[in-house]
Parts: structure tokens; sequence; C-alpha cells
């Protein structure tokens, strides 16, 4: 009878285990598709420079809530997680920003010189680990 009864226990807790592990793993899907749809749904579509900085505030908003850390420049290091990394690739003199450079120097002087000017997403990578965006590439396509 003790035998049957720890068959039971261990068959229980096996099963047990294994639906926590299934659960949390949707869990995970469903928030890793929810946070990728704010991002997803840019990519190779043309945008003006203004809605640029609310993607760009929303990238860094997603970093500091993360705690992603800076380095000693303070761009965000990649944690191979939940980071997100914009460059943003200006026809104007050929040269890739960082986000974090644009929202240093001040988003109210891109929107002043940038609001009407249009971008594409042309790339999209994303984490390992988590299938969320890690990283995205906007180039200016018109001056």
């Amino acid at each position: 009878m003790k035998k049957l009864a720890v068959f039971f226990l261990i068959t229980v807790i096996i099963v047990v285990g294994i639906s926590y592990m299934y659960l949390n793993y949707k869990a995970n899907y469903y928030e890793a598709q929810r946070e990728n749809k704010q991002f997803e749904s840019y990519d190779g579509q043309e945008i003006h420079g203004a809605e640029l900085t609310t993607i760009i505030n929303k990238a860094i908003d997603n970093n500091q809530n993360n705690d992603v850390p800076k380095d000693d420049k303070g761009k965000y290091i990649s944690n191979d997680n939940n980071s997100i990394q914009i460059d943003i690739k200006m026809q104007d003199n050929e040269k890739t920003y960082a986000m974090e450079t644009l929202y240093i120097g001040g988003m109210d002087k891109f929107v002043q010189f940038y609001s009407e000017i249009k971008f594409k997403c042309t790339k999209l990578e994303y984490h390992k680990a988590t299938n969320k965006v890690k990283y995205m590439l906007f180039e200016q396509i018109t001056q």
C-alpha cells in the first residue's frame, strides 16, 4: 500500500511540475508577443520623424523599466533578454546614430527638424532566448 501511495505522490508531483513549466512558458510567450506588437508593426513601414520619436521613447522606457544597464557613454548594453536598441541612419550625412544620441541631444530638436521626413524600418532582430525585439534600424528615405 505504501508503494502505491508513493507512486501516486510522485506522479502528482511530476504532473504539477510539468504543468507549471508549461504555463510559465505560455505566459512568457504571450508577454513577448504583446511587447513585440508595439515594435513589429513598423517593420518595413514608412513613418514620419515624429512617429519615430514615439518609438524611441517606447524603447527607452522599456529599457528603463527592465533595468537595462548603460555603458560609460550612456548607451544601453544589450542583455540578451529584454533590451531594445534602435539606430537611425541619416541620408543627409550618411551617419548612423544610436537612439540614445538623439534622446540625449533632445527629441524636441529632432522633431523640429525631422518631423515631416520619412523613415523606414529596414532591419528587425530578436533576442534568441526570449524572442523579444532586440534591434531596429530606421533609414531616412526623404530629405
